[in-house]
Formats: C-alpha cells, sequence, structure tokens
C-alpha cells in the first residue's frame, strides 16, 4: 500500500474507531430512517451528548445524512456497509470458535 492509502486507512478506521460510530452505522443499515431518539434506543446504552458528537462526525465523513424521516446512510455509508458485511460472517464463525476454547 501507498503512504496516500495508508493514511486514508488510517482515516477511515479512527472514524469508526470512535465509540458507537459503527454501532450508529449497523442501526442504519436496514435503509429505514430513524428519529433520533430510535436512533438512541437501537443504538442503546449511548448518551445523547455521545449520539450527537457521533451523528457530526459521520455526518462530516458523508456516510449518514438526514432527511425528512430522519438520518439514514447516505450512498457512501450502504457501500462502506457492504464492504463490512463480511464481518458478520466472520464474528458468527468467530464466537463459535471461542465458545469451542472456553468448552476445552
Amino acid at each position: 500500500m501507498s503512504t496516500k492509502e495508508n493514511a486514508a486507512v488510517s482515516q477511515l478506521l479512527a472514524l469508526l474507531e470512535a465509540r458507537y460510530a459503527l454501532r450508529v452505522l449497523w442501526a442504519l443499515r436496514d435503509g429505514h430512517a430513524q428519529t433520533f431518539r430510535l436512533l438512541q434506543d437501537s443504538v442503546g446504552g449511548v448518551t445523547p451528548n455521545t449520539l450527537n458528537t457521533r451523528i457530526k462526525a459521520l455526518r462530516e465523513a458523508g456516510v449518514i445524512g438526514h432527511g425528512s424521516e430522519g438520518y439514514c446512510l447516505t450512498a457512501s455509508g450502504t457501500d462502506l456497509l457492504k464492504r463490512l458485511s463480511d464481518l458478520q460472517a466472520f464474528a458468527v464463525k468467530w464466537q463459535a470458535a471461542q465458545g469451542k476454547k472456553t468448552a476445552a
């Protein structure tokens, strides 16, 4: 990877590493817009201040937007989640392997 590519990956990972960022994206994955309160309930355990901060960062990054019905993924956000979709399959396999380790 070039230095420019490394910088881009680092920047994206910094955005996604922020507390609750992935949960916000995951809560919006079904394509239905959510109001602030519904999004807060969907994410679970997030304070209004933290959610506002995360929404602001994700909107500035262009992965979520806000319309008349609430917050939703942008085309860029949908593309990002498609690229992360293998994570769910991996997580299920990984969790099963972890369970086998603790059972042994």
